[in-house]
C-alpha cells in the first residue's frame, strides 16, 4: 500500500496543477490591473483620467470589440492601445511622473500573470 501511494504521489501532483487561465481570465486581470492603480492618471486623447474611469472605459471598448477580441493581445491591441476615433495612443502617468505606453505596461503585466516576467523584452 504504501509502495503504491508513493509511486503514484507525483502522477496525483500533475493532475491537481492549476489550468492555465483562460483569455478571458487575463482580460479581466488585465482591467483589474489598470483599476488597481488609483494614483496613476491614465492620458486618453489629451485628458487625464483616474483608474476607475479608464477601467471602465476598457470595460466598454472590449464589449463593442465583440468577437475581434479572442486573446489578451488581441485587448490589448484593439481595445487598450489608442483612441480607435483619434488614434492617439493610451499612456500612463504613474505617481512617480514617470509615463509609459499603455499597450507596453498591459503587455508587461500579461507576462508577469503569465508567470514569466524574463520573457518580455519590451521595456
Amino acid at each position: 500500500g504504501l509502495f503504491f501511494a508513493f509511486v503514484m504521489m507525483p502522477a496525483l501532483e500533475q493532475q491537481v496543477a492549476p489550468a492555465p487561465p483562460t483569455e478571458a481570465q487575463k482580460l479581466d486581470y488585465l482591467i483589474a490591473t489598470v483599476a488597481a492603480l488609483p494614483a496613476a492618471s491614465f492620458l486618453r486623447n489629451g485628458p487625464a483620467y483616474d483608474a476607475a474611469r479608464a477601467a471602465a472605459h476598457l470595460r466598454l471598448k472590449r464589449r463593442y470589440a465583440g468577437s475581434r477580441v479572442k486573446t489578451a493581445e488581441d485587448f490589448i491591441v484593439y481595445c487598450a492601445t489608442a483612441s480607435s476615433m483619434s488614434g492617439v495612443r493610451y499612456s500612463i502617468r504613474f505617481v512617480d511622473g514617470r509615463s509609459e505606453d499603455a499597450a507596453t505596461f498591459l503587455r508587461h503585466r500579461l507576462v508577469v500573470y503569465d508567470g514569466n516576467p524574463d520573457a518580455f523584452t519590451g521595456r
